[in-house]
């Protein structure tokens, strides 16, 4: 691997690893916000059952929904965490061929 082509690499990962870090912190938020929508959705439901009113109901089903579409981001978050993992190794075994 030339000198070039070994800092393009170098540089990829350090990209590659920046992203990582800011994933990783954004799953952590995503998880506290996904507990708590949890919780809250899980609350107007019991709610719901309680009152047997429509608007309650409805809110609670709002409640889930809104729990289940955070639920969608996680997957996507931990699917582009697995990503960049994979790419990560790919540029480490580079740079390791080229040693």
């Amino acid at each position: 691997m030339s000198g070039v082509s070994k800092r393009s690499t170098t540089r990829k990962l350090a990209k590659n690893s920046k992203r990582l870090t800011s994933l990783r912190a954004e799953l952590g938020t995503i998880d506290e916000q996904a507990r708590m929508l949890a919780e809250e959705a899980e609350d107007m439901k019991v709610r719901a059952i309680v009152a047997e009113n429509t608007a309650v109901t409805r809110d609670a089903r709002r409640a889930r929904e809104h729990a289940d579409a955070h639920g969608k981001n996680r997957q996507r978050v931990l699917a582009e965490i697995a990503r960049l993992g994979v790419e990560q190794d790919q540029l480490l075994d580079q740079l390791t061929a080229s040693s």
